[in-house]
């Protein structure tokens, strides 16, 4: 950085470093132990080989730090002037681990706060992915993958992964949670999420289910069957269509806890492996097509631009 003449931003340059090293780490858990686990007790054959390839590409991007690179050159510099303006203007953080002096600021204590409190962050957004149209065309995408595997987690449109990063940036900022421990809670639940979307027949039994995701618990939610037993049911008013296609889309939304599904009445615990994928990929709509999200990386991101104005 000193060569380029970037001096003045070494401090960021060792926090890129950092994100890249825990990249780096988590591409090789994600070969040596989930891909083993895949191979062990794979839930069907894989034959969709450029799906995947694609897949790694939304995971190179992620998690090697491209993607952040990008938001550090757009979106960090706003962010840096706006909470600067708002602390001028006497707003302060408010530091979740100084509730209780002495007990919430213990170093591992604090962490499971706020990775509690992340946790159910996530959950709200997902239900807010599922929830709202305009972001379900762009959230769909992550759910067209026929061939759920360890690389699948990735698969996301961008804009759908700035508009979740720009609410965690907010919230984060608002809260104080360390650098360190934000780094850490990011690189544990990404990599759940890798186990979680595995091509691998596994789940936790009945007490671990209710304790931490498993594979089983979020294949469900990418489960096409709920869609369609919605869709087919007789006694639902017409009127109340949009809600009960959030509501087929909607189950098992967790990252890291079922406890907020449980809270929340969204848990389904059916030991079941489904097929996954959107409705609309093999269900024509009132033109007689299926929807096409697209095969490739800029294929896939154009489709969901052309979806979100409601022309995909």
């Amino acid at each position: 950085m000193f060569q380029l003449g970037l001096a003045s931003l070494l401090e960021d340059g060792y926090d890129a470093t950092g994100w890249l090293l825990v990249g780096l780490l988590q591409m090789l858990v994600i070969v040596a132990v989930i891909g083993p686990l895949e191979r062990w007790r794979p839930v069907e054959a894989v034959t969709d080989r450029k799906g995947i390839r694609t897949d790694i590409i939304y995971t190179l991007i992620q998690r090697l730090g491209v993607f952040r690179l990008a938001l550090f050159f757009t979106l960090a510099p706003l962010f840096d002037g706006l909470f600067g303006m708002l602390r001028v203007e006497g707003l302060r953080t408010f530091n979740i681990d100084a509730i209780w002096p002495g007990i919430t600021d213990v170093p591992w204590v604090s962490f499971l706060i706020y990775l509690a409190v992340f946790d159910l962050l996530d959950y709200l957004i997902h239900r807010g992915q599922h929830r709202f149209e305009w972001w379900w065309s762009l959230h769909s995408l992550h759910h067209s993958q026929r061939q759920m595997t360890k690389w699948s987690d990735s698969r996301n449109h961008l804009l759908d992964d700035v508009l979740r990063d720009v609410i965690i940036v907010v919230v984060a900022q608002l809260i104080g949670v360390a650098p360190g421990q934000f780094v850490a809670i990011v690189a544990i639940a990404q990599l759940s999420e890798n186990l979680h979307h595995a091509n691998a027949r596994i789940w936790f039994g009945r007490i671990g289910e209710r304790l931490w995701i498993s594979p089983r618990f979020h294949r469900r939610h990418h489960a096409i069957s709920l869609v369609e037993a919605r869709q087919g049911d007789p006694h639902l008013p017409a009127k109340e269509l949009p809600r009960s296609i959030e509501l087929a889309r909607g189950c098992n939304f967790g990252v890291l806890f079922p406890v907020w599904d449980m809270l929340f009445q969204t848990a389904n615990f059916e030991l079941r492996f489904d097929p996954t994928g959107v409705e609309d990929q093999i269900k024509p709509g009132p033109d007689g097509r299926v929807r096409n999200y697209g095969r490739g990386f800029w294929s896939q991101q154009w489709l969901g631009i052309l979806r979100l104005f409601g022309r995909g």
